[in-house]
């Protein structure tokens, strides 16, 4: 009888911890909103009809990305906005193209763990792991080679070959979003006040004020 007991404890604790599940954030933030009628966003897409799904609703197809550009890569995301039968999947992918030396910035995406899988060249890649370490892991990747990026966590990828480089990431969200630190930091709209930047930065009003005047290429 306790045996019994203990056990129909336990299941309700856990069943209590599956019904608290919260899905994850598909955008940057879903404002709730307590008038039904004018309630328009959803976490994700509204959805269609099953029945009238198509092929054309599952297939997307990837082109070359052009890289030139100011940091020699191009990023040709392939996530629901390009696919809605993604929708609800949870997957997305990118094709990365990089001419000699092209680069794809440090950057994060908020919602999502990527691996990524060179399909040409060789590329330098990293990530930084959170504070208070900050330790960078880095690894040179040729064809064929995979790696991966937690989610949430800065990282990058150089090409070191001597020609092009293609890759192919996969992210482990519909919509995985992506932030580029250096166009967020000196780039964002309105700017950050430069008092701020130059205390986290630790340099000069000159230097911040420099950084903010360039344009940023975003190469999403």
């Amino acid at each position: 009888m306790k045996s019994s007991y203990l056990f129909f404890t336990a299941f309700l604790a856990l069943a209590s911890c599956a019904l608290a599940f919260d899905p994850s954030p598909l955008q940057d933030f879903c404002v709730a909103i307590n008038d039904t009628n004018n309630g328009v966003f959803v976490n994700g897409k509204l959805c269609k009809d099953p029945k009238l799904a198509t092929a054309n609703d599952f297939f997307f197809s990837v082109k070359e990305g052009n890289t030139s550009n100011s940091l020699g890569s191009k990023v040709t995301p392939v996530a629901v906005n390009e696919i809605l039968g993604l929708n609800t999947l949870g997957i997305s992918l990118a094709r990365i193209d990089f001419a000699s030396r092209g680069l794809n910035p440090p950057h994060t995406h908020p919602r999502a763990t990527e691996i990524l899988i060179v399909l040409e060249g060789t590329l330098y890649v990293g990530f930084v792991t959170s504070n208070p370490q900050n330790r960078l892991i880095t690894k040179v990747l040729n064809k064929g080679d995979v790696f991966v990026f937690p989610i949430g966590l800065i990282h990058f990828q150089l090409n070191v070959g001597y020609g092009n480089a293609v890759a192919i990431g996969g992210l482990s969200s519909q919509n995985p979003g992506v932030i580029t630190i250096a166009n967020a930091v000196f780039g964002s709209n309105p700017k950050i006040s430069s008092d701020v930047l130059t205390k986290a930065f630790q340099v000069d009003n000159k230097i911040v004020d420099n950084l903010q005047k360039q344009f940023w290429y975003d190469n999403n």
